[in-house]
């Protein structure tokens, strides 16, 4: 698969922008786990302008974890063009438009999956993006506002028209939120439009082996791009190459290697954002990373009370006595 000049061999596997999730540290583990192509955090395009702390932050790229796309999120197409040029400066492989975020706060201004109700402004966005940089451009968003508004199929041929290198599509509403199952027959029906030529990511419900293979195998998209069930669980990437070439035996993570692994993710996110903001921020990954143990509850409490390094890790330590 080719996304511009981004050659990608086999079934590429992608980890989805996720806020306050796919920062440099998780996603340094992911790629060691098996995936093909990072993307930041999603950051607002404002920010990037006014220079935000948060922002600029987010705008690191380890060379050990290319290709790697920056994905920006606005409504206005001068400041995201702005914010593109911007984001080009810190040497991404690629450009992503964030056109999916189902958040109230952020589609309330017309900005991700907000843009879905104003597609003159979401193209208008597009074309002045693809016009500001000579990197690659990606959009990744929804099948529509709601149930009466699926318009992926023909929006895919006018993003593709516009220049962008891949798309992304996540297979629900914006009003779905994340409930519900994911549709992916419309996903099926852009990529085998024969107007489409550039690569198709199919996103919503890939959590193990066998679902990523019925939804290669059955939509023939390109690649796949996983989120929720990344969190935590670094492992998916692995367990799904795995099942594709043939073997389906479900991975035994031992406890030693969680242990290790949520480890480094908390040594290594405190070196990159801070002790506070990575304790905080870590919570959300606990219940994955031992997902499983049996009477574990004791424990992810004792985690989720954890105010300092020391702390969590006398409570991993403790873990892996007891398993």
């Amino acid at each position: 698969m080719k996304i511009g000049n981004i050659k990608l061999d086999g079934f590429p596997l992608a980890l989805a922008p996720m806020e306050d999730i796919t920062d440099p540290p998780f996603r340094a583990i992911c790629k060691r786990m098996g995936a093909d192509l990072m993307y930041s955090e999603f950051i607002s395009a404002e920010g990037l302008i006014r220079d935000a702390q948060k922002s600029i932050e987010k705008l690191d790229v380890i060379t050990a974890e290319r290709p790697v796309g920056i994905q920006i999120f606005g409504h206005n197409a001068d400041s995201m063009a702005e914010a593109t040029r911007i984001a080009s400066e810190a040497k991404p492989d690629l450009i992503d438009l964030n056109f999916g975020c189902p958040v109230k706060k952020v589609v309330s201004k017309f900005a991700g999956a907000g843009a879905l109700k104003d597609i003159p402004r979401l193209l208008k966005i597009t074309e002045a993006v693809v016009k500001a940089t000579d990197l690659p451009v990606t959009v990744k968003t929804r099948l529509g506002w709601d149930e009466n508004s699926k318009i992926i199929v023909e929006l895919a041929e006018q993003l593709q028209d516009l220049g962008i290198k891949a798309l992304t599509v996540h297979g629900r509403t914006r009003s779905q939120l994340y409930k519900g199952k994911a549709d992916w027959t419309l996903i099926g029906d852009i990529k085998n439009n024969p107007r489409m030529h550039i690569p198709i990511i199919g996103n919503g419900d890939i959590n193990s082996g066998a679902a990523a293979l019925e939804a290669k195998n059955k939509y023939g998209v390109d690649a796949i791009m996983i989120g929720r069930a990344s969190i935590g669980n670094p492992w998916i990437f692995q367990e799904i190459k795995q099942y594709m070439a043939g073997h389906i035996q479900e991975l035994n993570i031992s406890i030693n290697e969680r242990v290790a692994v949520c480890q480094e993710h908390i040594e290594t996110s405190i070196v990159w954002k801070g002790e506070r903001r990575a304790i905080n921020e870590m919570r959300k990954h606990y219940s994955n990373y031992f997902k499983g143990l049996s009477h574990f509850k004791e424990y992810k409490m004792k985690l989720m009370l954890c105010n300092s390094p020391d702390c969590l890790f006398d409570v991993l330590e403790e873990i892996k006595t007891r398993y």
